[in-house]
């Protein structure tokens, strides 16, 4: 094969992976500016579906609780996350490997275990579904992300800055909030909007903690479509996949897996 065409083949073999991947995405939202309830062609644009979504009590009041359970877990996995990562980064203890490795599972583990597993120790615990479950639920599962993320931005921190300011007399909390801090920055922001979009895209864990009648808004989609699918849910998953897009964007801007470039 003539080696001037892998390039192009790979380009090709590119763009059908994101075709693939992104044109339902791109049909769904162009159905969401449809007038036809029915998908009828030809075209006819029209903000229809938004402005009822805009005015579905239920779908805003479970977008709010959505947004609020993220904001929290957001901050809780966040704060904890980052702590973590600090503390795996400069202590040495018994086990830490083994720690370490412990982060992934629960980000490859499939979330319907998952799921279930929280649903039972919950009811076993006496805490039962409802919102304190959610959100213990979803920080458990944004852990790791914000772990992973922030360790990733330590592996490029150079220790001897922390060493210099405290022979200058700086104390621990002066050295972490002058040095260590500002530069984890960028992985810190990172880690809380992947934290933010696990939290807030998440079905599974929210469908089994949730109780009746108290959904998020992936767990109202979902039964929405059960009982007949409206181009309302285009509508609203149209915004949900921009803002998620969005946040991951940003994600990815700030993270810096691979230290300065």
């Amino acid at each position: 094969m003539n080696r001037s065409l892998l390039p192009m083949i790979g380009k090709l073999w590119l763009f059908a992976i994101l075709f693939f991947l992104y044109a339902p995405i791109l049909v769904m939202a162009a159905m969401s500016f449809n007038a036809s309830p029915f998908y009828q062609l030809p075209f006819e644009l029209s903000t229809r579906w938004y402005q009822q979504m805009a005015g579905n009590g239920q779908i805003l009041s479970a977008a709010l609780r959505s947004v609020g359970i993220a904001m929290v877990t957001t901050l809780v996995a966040t704060a904890l996350g980052t702590a973590a990562s600090i503390g795996l980064f400069r202590y040495d203890f018994a086990g830490k490997k083994v720690l370490m490795v412990l982060l992934f599972p629960p980000i490859a583990i499939p979330w319907l275990i998952t799921g279930t597993a929280m649903l039972i120790f919950f009811f076993a615990i006496g805490i039962g579904r409802g919102t304190p479950a959610v959100i213990i639920g979803h920080v458990a599962l944004a852990l790791p992300y914000v772990i992973v993320t922030v360790t990733a931005r330590l592996s490029s921190f150079d220790i001897t800055l922390e060493e210099a300011a405290r022979s200058m007399g700086a104390n621990s909390w002066t050295v972490l909030r002058r040095v260590t801090l500002p530069w984890i920055a960028p992985g810190v922001v990172a880690g809380g909007l992947f934290a933010f979009a696990v939290s807030f895209d998440q079905f599974v864990v929210s469908y089994f903690l949730s109780e009746p009648g108290d959904s998020t808004l992936p767990v109202l989609i979902y039964t929405a479509i059960r009982k007949g699918f409206t181009p309302e849910i285009n509508a609203i998953s149209t915004i949900i996949i921009a803002v998620s897009m969005l946040i991951m964007f940003l994600a990815t801007r700030y993270s810096r897996f691979a230290g300065d470039r």
